[in-house]
């Protein structure tokens, strides 16, 4: 049966050869117009200055910009919705020389794009169904998340990396299949391959993942197969494309949630829409001669709005995953069983000193704040304890989450069989353009997509073509690996004790090592203020988060709220929800004195601070269930 099943995987593989090579040459789809290197260098200049020392507009700058355009002097585009696709838009646009604006009802990143799995990777599953199904789609598929995913690194090499993964295997039939099938992986990749793959013995399998265990049941460890994708800090790289398209000239405003979309005289076009600022309460309008909605598992809610009888285009899915200390992987190597007993992948993988482990994929309603249950958080423990030496236990997990993946469905397909991870552009109202599915790996593809199909629309006259694949964001320009040594030899940490004296703190490497992956250039700015306002301490015992960052992001990355910092700008509270409850009441007293809150703005801020936090269901504020991983 065994070699029946090689045979068969080695006949596939052959047929897909001439697939393999078919898709290497397929053209990627044409631009508006061809890209300029002026354009190109003109925009790498505008974000290297900004690495350099500026920054993006202020927030009230920017929500002028949107309330000063009019029915007859209207922006190009309005983008609706901030997440990686939105945010990717705004950038797409502003570099063709197009007048851009981006609303977004929360905070950048506050939906889908900050619960991801943190990888960014080409789809090694689309392979397998390419190779066995002979589908040629799938093929093209991984083909372009490939390329995607080295434009991502390179574009942003602070946040971003590439991260070997692991792939245990408990007989030999699954160390010939995975290897070949990975081999194939690589092949695929091509010119744009991270490294190599390779095979490791028991031993070194061990010596690489010491928790890592040598038997399944009755089953033994052959082996591993070990393969590269990328990995990212994803709400930190969505924050990074807002404000570097606030840098080219997008107005982008977060907390201005669309009221109802403005349609023409004649009520055949949406010309714009009406927005309410959240944070003062005020309303105004925006034109734009084309409304992109990309406002991910919500785009149902955009649509209607134009029109209430469309057909849903969203098959929501909850994506669950939880953290676990650092010792359940070790650091600079994940996890992956591509297939678990029932049939479901399951991974660990080492990210900002923790581990994360998931993941879940079930159907699920929408939410703003999607909460996991107790049995998705069971079934990751229960999933990885197959594969581990050590003891699982619920007791470990310092933070739980839950995304909605907004798988997407064409509205223009006969049938519901095209629900699928690619993603979706349609235009089922002149002048509303929407653009869900797809994944954060291909967001910039995606957003050249979307704004293609915009400027077909409004009938745009873009200066130049995309310019986006080699464009890096805010603070990528100049930085490399080692410039946290910079920030170690040239800054001090200024501390503040509790009776008000100030004292000298080292830039050790765990802080200096952060500021830089985080903020690239930039961070020397952060250390500066660390190091001259007296803001050098430590928000949370064992994190390398600062105060100074606090002020830091309120200033220069639109930070407005306590959750926009502790969730989206540091990471805390997907790190440690229980540390960032901790944490919370000095990161209010900093964005107090930053934004002149009064009492009863900061009494508002804890209580939000708090019921976000609920929504993590780290060991402290989840109920337990009897059982094996209860800590027992």
């Amino acid at each position: 049966m065994a070699a029946w099943r090689l045979r068969g995987a080695g006949t596939a593989l052959a047929a897909t050869s001439a697939l393999a090579a078919a898709a290497a040459a397929w053209p990627s789809p044409a631009s508006a117009s061809d890209p300029s290197p002026a354009a190109l260098e003109s925009a790498r200049q505008l974000v290297s200055r900004a690495g350099s020392g500026g920054g993006p507009p202020p927030r009230a700058a920017q929500q002028a910009a949107l309330a000063g355009s009019t029915a007859a002097e209207p922006l190009d585009v309005l983008v609706v919705g901030g997440g990686a696709t939105g945010c990717g838009v705004a950038l797409d646009a502003a570099t063709r020389g197009l007048r851009v604006g981006l609303v977004e009802r929360e905070d950048f990143s506050s939906g889908t794009s900050s619960r991801s799995t943190k990888l960014i990777h080409g789809g090694v599953r689309y392979l397998e169904k390419a190779v066995f199904n002979l589908d040629y789609g799938q093929l093209k598929l991984v083909f372009h998340a490939l390329k995607e995913r080295k434009q991502v690194i390179e574009n942003a090499p602070h946040l971003c990396h590439a991260l070997p993964c692991m792939t245990p295997c408990f007989n030999w039939f699954e160390v010939v299949y995975y290897w070949f099938g990975l081999k194939f992986y690589d092949i695929v990749a091509g010119k744009r391959l991270l490294h190599l793959s390779r095979y490791y013995s028991v031993e070194e399998s061990v010596a690489l993942f010491p928790t890592l265990a040598r038997n399944d049941g009755d089953r033994s460890l052959r082996g591993t197969v070990v393969y590269y994708d990328g990995q990212m800090n994803d709400s930190r790289l969505n924050v990074g494309l807002a404000c570097t398209s606030a840098v080219v000239g997008a107005a982008v405003l977060n907390y201005a949630e669309v009221v109802s979309l403005i349609k023409d005289e004649s009520g055949e076009r949406v010309i714009g829409a009406r927005i309410r600022d959240t944070l003062s309460g005020k309303e105004f309008d925006a034109f734009a001669k084309v409304v992109v909605n990309a406002s991910g598992a919500f785009c149902d809610s955009v649509r209607k709005m134009a029109n209430n009888d469309v057909v849903p285009m969203i098959a929501p899915s909850s994506g669950v995953h939880i953290v676990l200390p650092d010792y359940y992987s070790p650091e600079g190597m994940g996890l992956i069983v591509p297939k678990t007993k029932d049939g479901r992948v399951v991974f660990m993988l080492p990210w900002l000193g923790r581990t994360v482990a998931g993941t879940t994929d079930s159907s699920t309603a929408i939410t703003m704040l999607p909460e996991p249950h107790e049995d998705e958080i069971q079934f990751i423990l229960d999933a990885i304890c197959d594969y581990l030496n050590v003891q699982v236990r619920r007791s470990d997990v310092l933070s739980a989450w839950s995304g909605i993946r907004p798988l997407a469905m064409d509205p223009s397909a006969k049938n519901t069989e095209s629900i699928s991870r690619d993603h979706v552009v349609f235009e089922d109202y002149p002048g509303l353009i929407t653009i869900t599915g797809g994944k954060w790996t291909t967001y910039r593809s995606m957003a050249e997509d979307a704004v293609n199909a915009a400027i077909r629309s409004g009938n745009l006259k873009p200066a130049n073509g995309c310019v986006t694949d080699h464009l890096h964001i805010v603070g990528a320009y100049g930085w490399d690996p080692a410039s946290f040594t910079v920030l170690a030899q040239n800054y001090k940490r200024m501390k503040k004790t509790y009776g008000g004296k100030v004292i000298p703190g080292a830039m050790d490497s765990a802080v200096s090592k952060h500021l830089s992956h985080a903020y690239g250039t930039l961070a020397e700015r952060v250390a500066a203020i660390a190091q001259n306002e007296g803001l050098g301490k430590r928000l949370a015992h064992g994190y390398p988060f600062l105060e100074a960052e606090v002020a830091y992001c309120a200033r220069h990355e639109y930070c407005e709220s306590a959750v926009d910092f502790v969730a989206r700008r540091c990471r805390l509270a997907f790190l440690d929800t229980d540390a960032a409850g901790r944490a919370l009441p000095r990161i209010i007293e900093i964005l107090a004195s930053e934004h002149k809150w009064d009492k009863a703005r900061r009494k508002l801020e804890q209580q939000k601070g708090i019921e976000f936090l609920e929504t993590f269901k780290s060991s402290k504020n989840a109920q337990f269930r009897d059982g094996k991983h209860n800590g027992q």
